[in-house]
């Protein structure tokens, strides 16, 4: 589909993306920068990669699609540094967590002629380091385009096509949809997830090794990079605390019924909570 795209901070996202691109034909070639010098020197001896540069600015020369893969608060900083390589016509995408501020500070840090849209797929892992990339990190994942109303069909149509190619199901919403949207089946689950973890640290030692699969299943994901999940927080802060007053309303519901041995509206709640789990698609 291209014939050159460029993969600036090659994480665990970033070289999934490289490797599926390169597996399933949707580029010919894949140019890369990473920040460390030793992870450019690991990442030029892989088959994925065309093409390691020093520069972002260098990276990106001749390639249609950018994919910026930093972190959020990185994102923005990384596109004005690559800015002066961009190619008229290039689109500019990232994989960050958070769209609406960067969509809008993205678009402001290209160059007349090149596009910034927002990409968010929702794949990955507790895991980081393009050691742990895999071509089918983004099957049947959703992957969030985030268009604004300025921004040609055609390069959206683009873009969407590239997601598609790597195996997801995209969706195309607002950044500022988007947002609330994630704020409530990504940010809130794992805040959820780390502050169990947190409660249960304060509990005797020994309870560690009592758990079963329930704790192992609602825990995994706290083990997720707190620096990055601060930074999404950070960024996503009105919408995450908007999330986080309405699964206090639910917990004030059953603690309500608890208290008032009201046992058929306890199971009412968990009824709820249960067909809502069974009718979700991952």
């Amino acid at each position: 589909m291209f014939e050159r795209i460029a993969i600036l901070a090659p994480g665990l996202l970033g070289a999934s993306v490289a490797l599926a691109a390169k597996a399933r034909g949707q580029a010919r070639t894949v140019s890369v920068w990473a920040r460390r010098p030793e992870t450019r020197l690991q990442i030029g001896g892989l088959n994925w990669c065309d093409s390691v540069s020093d520069r972002p600015a260098d990276a990106v020369k001749g390639a249609e699609l950018v994919v910026v893969c930093a972190p959020v608060e990185s994102i923005v900083p990384l596109v004005r540094e690559c800015a002066p390589g961009l190619s008229p016509g290039a689109i500019v995408t990232d994989v960050g967590s958070v769209k609406s501020l960067i969509c809008r500070q993205g678009r402001g840090a290209v160059p007349e002629g090149v596009t910034f849209i927002g990409s968010h797929p929702m794949a990955g892992s507790e895991k980081t380091g393009h050691e742990h990339a895999t071509e089918n990190l983004f099957d049947n994942r959703a992957c969030f385009v985030t268009a604004t109303p300025d921004t040609p069909p055609e390069t959206v149509d683009t873009l969407a096509r590239f997601w598609h190619g790597l195996g997801a199901r995209v969706a195309t919403a607002t950044p500022e949809e988007h947002d609330e949207i994630v704020a409530n089946v990504s940010h809130l689950p794992h805040a959820l997830a780390a502050m169990l973890c947190v409660h249960l640290s304060e509990r005797p030692a020994k309870w560690k090794a009592l758990a079963g699969n329930g704790l192992r299943d609602t825990t995994r994901i706290a083990s997720g990079s707190p620096d990055l999940w601060r930074e999404i927080f950070s960024q996503n802060r009105e919408e995450v605390l908007r999330a986080l007053n309405g699964v206090d309303h639910q917990l004030q519901l059953l603690r309500s019924a608890l208290a008032n041995g009201d046992d058929w509206a306890v199971r009412d709640l968990l009824a709820r909570g249960k067909a809502h789990r069974d009718s979700l698609t991952f």
